[in-house]
């Protein structure tokens, strides 16, 4: 840091990793303090805290509504530690003229393999075969126990919402003999072409062709029960459904009816709508009693999809290297929000 420069204050209102923020320390060195508060400690943030921080890095443990957007007298920029935003009051911050940054490729290659793993794990019985052979070694030795298998290639592998992670999904789906189409107005004329893909022009279009629909969509109004009963029932019968982006994009109780009449083959999602479960959904007393109508065809991890040690590395350093460029040296990147460095007013 110069001579008679003032380190700036960063504030990290809802660290969800574990211990000293060391890595972080390593990013900013002594151009920032680092006020950081994990998830339990949310509450021990003072008022004068969050009126001086020059920039926030946050996590999702806290809803950043107008109310609090409010406070930030001096905040200069917002990073989500992570890919969805959808509780932070983009508005607001706006208004305000804060920049709200999102993580998006910390953990793109792990949640595409989840996805392919989900599916793998369906289409060929895996989770089925492991559950029957442990309950009974003699009965569980059948090679056609699982309900859902079925051969992959040829197949057409419907995704829904093609950025970063459902391109890297789809071409592992491609790389396994899968034809791929895909869903998303927001994607350029010729990204089919660039990629080998197909794509369709419609939701209804996607639905009524794919044998596996992936999900990958953020959360926001219009993605919000996306799949609901109605999309379900123009589904292909038979069809798998695999859910690692939003837990509301997809509806559970939907899903649930689409498993016992048949319409779905199988489902497996990563998220649902609140985490962690209650336990009181009806798609999870399904689940945990082992209903006889969605046994060994309905498959939940828990919101585990990003996860691996190295992805925990990248979201925290990609996060804070976001952070310091815009604050340092002004350029910004992956804003969420609609402002860029001319936009945003600097305080």
């Amino acid at each position: 840091m110069e001579h008679g420069a003032v380190a700036m204050n960063i504030l990290y209102p809802d660290a969800q990793f574990v211990g000293e923020p060391t890595l972080e320390s390593q990013e900013f060195g002594t151009r920032a303090v680092l006020d950081v508060y994990h998830t339990h400690e949310t509450g021990n943030i003072s008022d004068t805290m969050w009126r001086n921080c020059d920039a926030i890095v946050c996590y999702d443990g806290i809803p950043f509504d107008e109310a609090l957007i409010d406070r930030l007298d001096r905040c200069r920029l917002i990073v989500r530690a992570g890919v969805g935003y959808d509780h932070i009051a983009l508005a607001a911050c706006a208004k305000r003229g804060i920049p709200v940054c999102n993580t998006p490729d910390y953990g793109t290659t792990d949640v595409a393999d989840h996805a392919i793993g989900l599916m793998l794990a369906l289409a060929r019985g895996i989770v089925a075969y492991h559950t029957g052979l442990k309950a009974d070694l003699g009965a569980g030795w059948k090679y056609n126990a699982a309900p859902t298998v079925r051969r992959l290639s040829g197949q057409v592998f419907g995704v829904v919402g093609l950025g970063r992670i459902g391109t890297a999904t789809a071409l592992r789906a491609k790389a396994l003999g899968m034809q791929v189409v895909f869903f998303d107005p927001y994607r350029p004329t010729g990204t089919e072409l660039a990629l080998g893909f197909q794509r369709a022009d419609t939701l209804d279009h996607l639905l009524s062709v794919a044998d596996v629909v992936s999900l990958h969509t953020p959360l926001s109004e219009e993605t919000r029960n996306l799949i609901d009963r109605g999309a379900i029932a123009r589904m292909k019968p038979g069809t798998l459904l695999i859910n690692t982006s939003r837990g509301p994009v997809a509806d559970p109780d939907a899903v649930l009816e689409g498993l016992r009449s048949g319409q779905l083959a199988g489902a497996a999602l990563d998220v649902l709508p609140v985490a962690p479960p209650t336990g009181e959904e009806p798609l999870l007393v399904a689940f945990r009693s082992n209903e006889p109508a969605i046994a060994e065809r309905l498959i939940l991890t828990p919101h585990a999809a990003f996860y691996s040690p190295a992805s925990l590395i990248d979201i925290r350093r990609k996060s804070a290297a976001t952070a310091i460029d815009y604050l340092f040296s002004g350029r910004i990147r992956d804003c969420v929000n609609g402002l860029d460095q001319a936009g945003a007013t600097r305080r």
